[in-house]
């Protein structure tokens, strides 16, 4: 009797059971490849025509044959008549489907342009208004002490706004990343009642106003504890507004996690701890970074419960727990309130510094999270090419596998 594992080298025939035999594509025609991206020629000349047209046909209403004026009525109208008229160029040549299709890509692509145009208006605006005060390196060097509202640009700063807005919203990281990951992780991998009343607080404190968490905070931290307004309890006040965003995006986040992952790390031996750190969280990792995003981009702009629990000053002051700290959000509203140029022009370029420290906190996460699951980048998939070229050289030079008898076929 044979001991070793042989091949069988023989094979059933074309057609036959178990063998799968693969179709003659002789004579059949292969149809036009559809195009996913790009643009036709006639989807060009609908655009092009219809935004022609409409322009003209708005123009002619608005200066020639009505009475009608405004800017923003002329665009609305222009805007209808685009819509109207490219669904009657693209009918020509399309059916009702294809129409329809058109129609909403080019309500989602217009959607998509004005919220891009509203952003880029606001950031420019922003800009302009605030470049007279952003061209001078005072500006960032000084704080506002013992600088009157007609005092020219060349004096005073808002580095101590600057330096309380990055105490106060690290102070409120340090205390919401560890807090609201964990109740994440609590509410998918542990669950029952509890979780689920959990969750209910938490739906019901994102739309919590910001106003209410300033007095919270005001109430029970600097009545009964501080007696005095400082940069902690403004930390506390944007923990709390933070802290739900930051929760409800992540609980999302690690619902995406497949459960195929969590049966092979348990059926692998690993224990529920090891798992949602090994597993979990870091194939979860670039979601989790857009939860704290989003909570960050909550708590850095509130002005509300920095105005009610961290009071107003021109001082720096680097002690969280002792005296007043001001924060951006707060420096900004004092300072556009005044009727002084100079000081309007330092609120608009207190603004524009805020959007620029956003951007490089926006930036930070997401080189941190890095890229998601799968997302592998060129090099790293020319390696796992590689390896997969070797793990099959090897199985292909690998010997026959012995096969020992059993005891019956060894004892007859």
């Amino acid at each position: 009797m044979s001991t070793v594992l042989e091949r069988d080298q023989t094979r059933p025939a074309a057609g036959s059971a178990g063998w799968t035999s693969i179709p003659d594509k002789t004579g059949i025609g292969v149809g036009e490849r559809r195009r996913l991206r790009g643009m036709s020629f006639d989807d060009t000349f609908n655009l092009v025509g219809a935004g022609a047209a409409a322009t003209c046909t708005a123009t002619l209403l608005f200066g020639w044959l009505t009475p009608l004026t405004g800017v923003v009525g002329w665009l609305a109208l222009a805007y209808l008549l685009f819509l109207g008229i490219y669904v009657v160029l693209t009918s020509l040549r399309a059916d009702r489907q294809e129409v329809a299709d058109r129609v909403v890509t080019v309500l989602l692509v217009s959607a998509g342009v004005a919220l891009l145009g509203a952003l880029i208006f606001v950031i420019t605006f922003t800009i302009i208004r605030g470049s007279s005060a952003l061209f001078h390196v005072n500006f960032f060097t000084q704080t506002l002490e013992g600088t009157g509202p007609l005092d020219p640009l060349t004096s005073g700063g808002i580095l101590h706004a600057i330096v309380g807005s990055l105490i106060q919203i690290g102070i409120a990281l340090v205390i919401t990343i560890p807090l609201g990951l964990a109740t994440a992780v609590f509410l998918n991998e542990v669950g029952g009642r509890f979780a689920r009343f959990v969750r209910t607080i938490v739906d019901a404190m994102t739309a919590l106003p910001s106003v209410v968490a300033g007095l919270f905070v005001y109430a029970a931290v600097i009545q009964l504890v501080t007696q005095q307004r400082n940069g902690f309890a403004a930390s506390l006040a944007i923990t709390v507004m933070m802290l739900p965003i930051v929760i409800r995006a992540s609980d999302v986040v690690l619902r995406l996690v497949a459960n195929n992952l969590r049966e092979a790390a348990y059926a692998l031996g690993a224990t529920r701890v090891r798992t949602v750190w090994r597993v979990i969280l870091p194939t979860a990792r670039s979601g989790l970074m857009t939860a704290l995003i989003l909570g960050t981009a909550r708590g850095i702009g509130e002005t509300a419960p920095v105005l009610l629990t961290s009071g107003v000053t021109a001082v720096l002051n680097l002690n969280p727990f002792e005296g007043p700290m001001i924060s951006l959000p707060l420096a900004i509203f004092d300072l556009v309130k005044s009727p002084e140029p100079a000081m309007i022009a330092r609120g608009f370029g207190a603004a524009a510094v805020l959007l620029i420290l956003v951007l490089g906190l926006f930036l930070t996460a997401r080189a941190i999270g890095g890229r998601g699951p799968g997302d592998l980048t060129t090099r790293q998939r020319r390696r796992a090419a590689e390896a997969s070229r070797r793990d099959a050289q090897r199985m292909s030079r690998r010997e026959p596998v012995p096969v020992f008898p059993t005891t019956e076929e060894s004892h007859p």
